[in-house]
């Protein structure tokens, strides 16, 4: 009797083993989802509601320089008193002043041309990675990493030495007899475009390479079998197959090209009109952050919309291929 008892207690606690099993591993995997909620929550969404109130917000001689400043001193009542002052008229400020206009405009070119380039430089690049010996590829995947252990002010410094009249560049030229005179690149937007690519190549670079790598180049090899020209080949298997990695690579680019301040500043000169420039100028020398706020509000959404929008028709697609 006493072994049926000591079995019979014991059954109770083997079933509840695979229960607890089920019960941690059912949080660890909502740990898993929670945890980037709530780093998005705390680093985008309240920095991003705090900006979007300051835009709402009017110019005042004070610190912070806004008002109203929201506050539960006054209790309840007085929250929402000081929140109905807030208003639009920034947003309609923006609306009525071509510089802001101008300069969202100019900085979607320039990123969209930085980009291109990024594109054309960075494609052969990660192609020949993919294509090399594996046991060079982590030494050429450093290589390509190699300039993010240096800072990126020093980087694009760097590049005033080398594109000034009398840098680097001119010296080599004049040297070579090849121009008699030096070229004026810098404060330029070609010297822009040489920043950002220079600058944003390794965000082309690794997601393509990611792509190519895992190709599987058979396919290449049977569209020769079959009497299919090499460059047909590349926009008929290569090219489509690497597409996740390009359009990757040309998020990664452009979303923060957009709004790039230090290479239009430096390499760019004081009469580059780009947003970054005009967002600096306003929060630092005009001391107009609710102005400055409505700007990047603005350019948030242009860059997020798009994005989001994309992604919905990229899942559609995808469900239809299915």
């Amino acid at each position: 009797m006493s072994n049926i008892a000591v079995a019979d207690a014991a059954a109770p606690s083997a079933a509840a083993k695979p229960f607890l099993t089920r019960l941690g591993a059912g949080f660890v995997n909502r740990l898993v989802i929670i945890v980037p909620y709530l780093w998005l929550l705390f680093f985008f969404l309240i920095p991003f509601v705090i900006v979007f109130k300051i835009s709402l917000s009017q110019t005042a001689i004070a610190m912070p320089p806004y008002t109203p400043v929201l506050d539960f001193s006054n209790g309840v009542s007085g929250f929402f008193a000081r929140f109905r002052d807030l208003n639009f008229d920034n947003y309609i400020w923006l609306t009525q002043d071509a510089l802001y206009f101008k300069a969202y405009i100019t900085s979607l070119i320039i990123a969209a041309i930085s980009t291109v380039l990024t594109l054309l430089v960075g494609y052969p690049i990660a192609y020949g990675m993919a294509r090399a010996p594996a046991t060079i590829r982590p030494t050429l995947l450093m290589l390509v990493i190699l300039p993010f252990w240096t800072s990126f002010l020093i980087r694009v410094y760097a590049w005033i030495g080398i594109l000034k009249p009398e840098g680097l560049l001119n010296q080599l030229l004049l040297s070579l007899h090849i121009i008699n005179q030096p070229l004026v690149i810098l404060n330029t937007y070609t010297a822009i475009f040489i920043g950002i690519v220079y600058s944003y190549l390794p965000f082309m670079v690794l997601p393509l390479y990611s792509s190519l790598e895992k190709m599987d180049y058979s396919l290449i090899e049977a569209a020769k079998d079959l009497g299919c020209p090499p460059t047909a080949a590349f926009w008929k298997i290569t090219f489509p197959l690497s597409l996740p990695g390009v359009i990757a690579g040309c998020l990664l680019v452009f979303i923060p090209a957009v709004g790039e301040f230090v290479i239009p500043d430096l390499l760019g000169g004081s009469s580059t009109l780009m947003i970054g420039k005009t967002l600096w100028n306003e929060f630092f020398a005009n001391r107009d952050w609710p102005v400055s706020s409505a700007v990047a509000v603005i350019l948030l959404l242009l860059l997020t919309v798009p994005i989001m929008l994309f992604q919905q028709a990229q899942a559609k697609a995808q469900e239809q291929g299915k």
